[in-house]
């Protein structure tokens, strides 16, 4: 496995490979790596010859600067994980290569990036488009993966892609849930024991829903009986409730009809977590 962390030397380690006919796929993380990256990084190997993967904490895509301060960091096991998975190269740029000294250039996609959890953390989806696209003209990949567990922000990267004609085909893999039904994310290892406790509600929730939408229910009667679980949690907050189109983020209304998409924000102390599921009429 080769690190790079210049975009001359990435540059030159991606040419190589693609000399020898391999096609690239590419997994950009921002390290912390669990079960949930390793499969995107599996998803990305069955499609493509050689796999790039990036660790770099964004610092544009934090609201606040304690969340980017407390983001945990382990280079060395990070590396580990991704080199018995197989990976051919790992980018690791400091801030000021993505960022050179002056940059003033964003990318945004102007309706999907301000609407649903948008609204809870502005900027947020901005600092995503402008890193991946950063992250794109460096690799050059043939296929991206993203995790559907931030639903909205893989429906905005596709948006993109496409407004952008990039030449990138964007996978979306599968959530990886822990035993208890809690959505792998790097943000659980910040939590304390008892809000991780508390945390596994998220994702009864969603199980909630979906039960209610086999027997033929309305998009209201999901969001209530979704709302009512969260509440029986003191130490969950809700903060984004989100029922809509699973590929347009339209919102739905009335009787479930067509997939729904439902997307959740819950505060947890001073931890955001996020789940989804798309729920089938």
């Amino acid at each position: 496995m080769k690190i790079c962390r210049t975009v001359e030397e990435t540059r030159a380690a991606v040419a190589a490979l693609r000399t020898a006919g391999q096609r690239i796929g590419f997994v950009p993380t921002m390290g912390a790596l669990h079960a949930g990256h390793m499969s995107l990084v599996s998803l990305a190997k069955t499609a493509s010859e050689a796999t790039v993967a990036s660790i770099f904490v964004n610092p544009t895509q934090f609201g606040q600067a304690a969340d980017l301060q407390s983001y945990p960091r382990d280079e060395a096991r990070d590396l580990a994980m991704l080199q018995e998975a197989g990976v051919e190269i790992v980018f690791l740029p400091e801030v000021t290569t993505i960022y050179p000294p002056g940059h003033e250039t964003i990318v945004e996609t102007t309706h999907l990036a301000n609407i649903l959890h948008g609204k809870i953390r502005p900027g947020h989806f901005r600092g995503v488009t402008s890193v991946v696209t950063r992250l794109f003209n460096i690799v050059q990949p043939d296929v991206a993966v993203f995790g559907e567990k931030d639903y909205q922000q893989l429906q905005v990267i596709k948006r993109m892609v496409a407004d952008l004609h990039m030449p990138v085909e964007i996978l979306g893999g599968p959530i990886c849930r822990e035993a208890d039904g809690l959505a792998m994310s790097s943000r659980n290892l910040r939590l304390t024991a008892e809000d991780r406790a508390a945390a596994v509600v998220l994702s009864q929730a969603l199980q909630a829903a979906e039960d209610l939408a086999k027997t033929g229910t309305t998009v209201e009667a999901i969001r209530d009986v979704i709302a009512n679980t969260i509440a029986t949690e003191p130490r969950a907050t809700l903060q984004g409730l989100d029922t809509v189109t699973a590929d347009t983020l339209d919102n739905l209304h009335g009787p479930l009809t067509t997939p729904l998409a439902v997307m959740l924000s819950v505060q947890f102390s001073d931890i955001l977590l996020i789940d989804q599921k798309v729920i089938q009429p």
